[in-house]
């Protein structure tokens, strides 16, 4: 195994290892570390999908550790500490706790942290993360309701997370290509920095990037900084062809699209699936928490729509509407009681013909799987940047669409069911 992958969230596992098998390398993604008996030897990439994102950092350290040493045991000579491209993370962690653990367990003195994912707007410069040409702490993501970013530079950011000194690699060295990017990173480390936020405006950038940290026992970053990769490990041999298919074999049954995301991307798909005349039931947290709404009133709702198309089961949100809710339920309570309630409507979905669904929200989309026991998935063709078609590699047989909640156009929970047969 070239490269061992550990994801803080579901979606963005399913992101990278999209970016992997998209450039040749044979690669399978597990929910959680991989069972004893799951064969991983055919894999050139194996990502781990944790839920770490939001966890206490103690928590999402030992998590990442039990994936790393997984990792380590199964072969994989390169660790790649995944997440999200707009950065999420607070002032105490986990982004910077966990590269530092992986760091020590290692044995590794520097690395790079670089979240940019050009394709989806996520540009970094000078060491600022721009969402769409807009400064981060300007962008919908100030006011993410666990992990809202009011500050755009990622080395303040990163920072007051770590002990360990924080550097730049800027748009310059980028620029100029792998030898230059090398000589930025000797030239940091020379300077006593541990862990250097690297600029990139383009997937050339990134590509030139991956290139240049190839060799790191331990790299940290989005998916798109994985994408110079590939290119250093194939094995003509073993690798594949770049996933390129326009279609996707998957179970004959019912579909469905839960939403969990209070995201501006997500809030526009859902208005547009409404205006789209889907069936749809929202979820309303308040009336979760005082009893007067329940999964069972969804799933009763669910059984009179037709059978014919999709079905919308949705959370989403305005940002007065969470800082209503969070106000009266606590900022965690109000998310982990959607959570619950969508993970026991997602268990009873098989049971009622349900096997092709959409779930937009990393949270959302781990509470999911984890309800449906699913535990690896094989990637299939992109939707949208960032987000394939994956079908379950055991247990029940279904199709899932994992969405980041900032990830797709408006249209989205429209179009992906065009690429089913």
């Amino acid at each position: 195994m070239k490269l061992g992958c550990i994801a803080d969230d579901l979606t963005g596992a399913t992101d990278l290892a999209l970016m992997l098998a998209r450039e040749g390398l044979r690669t399978i993604q597990t929910i959680g570390v991989p069972r004893a008996d799951l064969d991983l030897s055919g894999a050139d990439a194996v990502v781990i999908a944790l839920k770490s994102r939001t966890n206490p950092a103690q928590e999402a350290i030992e998590q990442s550790l039990a994936a790393a040493k997984a990792l380590k045991k199964s072969g994989a000579q390169h660790l790649f500490f995944k997440y999200c491209s707009t950065f999420d993370s607070t002032d105490e962690g986990n982004i910077g706790p966990v590269a530092e653990a992986l760091l020590a367990f290692t044995g590794s003195d520097f690395t790079l942290a670089c979240p940019a994912f050009p394709a989806n707007g996520r540009t970094v410069y000078k060491g600022h993360l721009f969402v769409n040409g807009v400064p981060l702490h300007e962008s919908s993501m100030k006011d993410h309701p666990l992990t809202p970013m009011r500050d755009s530079n990622l080395v303040r950011v990163l920072q007051r997370q770590t002990k360990l000194p924080v550097g730049l690699v800027s748009y310059e060295d980028v620029e100029a290509g792998p030898d230059a990017i090398r000589s930025a990173f000797k030239r940091e480390k020379a300077a006593g920095h541990q862990i250097v936020i690297v600029d990139a405006l383009s997937d050339i950038h990134l590509r030139a990037i991956g290139l240049a940290a190839a060799d790191f026992p331990v790299m940290t970053g989005g998916s798109g900084v994985a994408m110079g990769l590939p290119v250093a490990y194939r094995d003509s041999e073993r690798s594949t062809a770049p996933v390129s298919a326009t279609v996707f074999n998957a179970p004959a049954g019912r579909s469905i699209i839960l939403a969990g995301s209070c995201s501006s991307a997500t809030r526009g798909q859902v208005k547009a699936a409404l205006d789209a005349g889907i069936p749809a039931f929202r979820l309303d947290a308040l009336g979760l928490a005082s009893g007067t709404m329940n999964a069972q009133v969804a799933l009763d709702w669910l059984k009179l729509q037709p059978a014919n198309g999709p079905a919308l089961i949705y959370s989403t949100a305005t940002p007065e509407e969470v800082q209503e809710v969070q106000s009266k339920l606590g900022r965690m309570n109000a998310g982990e009681i959607v959570e619950n309630t969508l993970a026991e409507i997602a268990k009873a979905l098989p049971s009622l013909g349900f096997t092709r669904l959409i779930v937009a929200g990393g949270e959302t989309s781990g509470a999911v799987v984890n309800a449906l026991d699913v535990d690896a998935l094989a990637i299939g063709p992109e939707i949208d940047p960032g987000v394939p078609w994956t079908r379950s590699v055991a247990g029940i047989d279904l199709a899932l669409a994992l969405k980041s909640g900032n990830f797709g156009t408006p249209d989205f929970f429209l179009k992906a069911w065009s690429m089913l047969r």
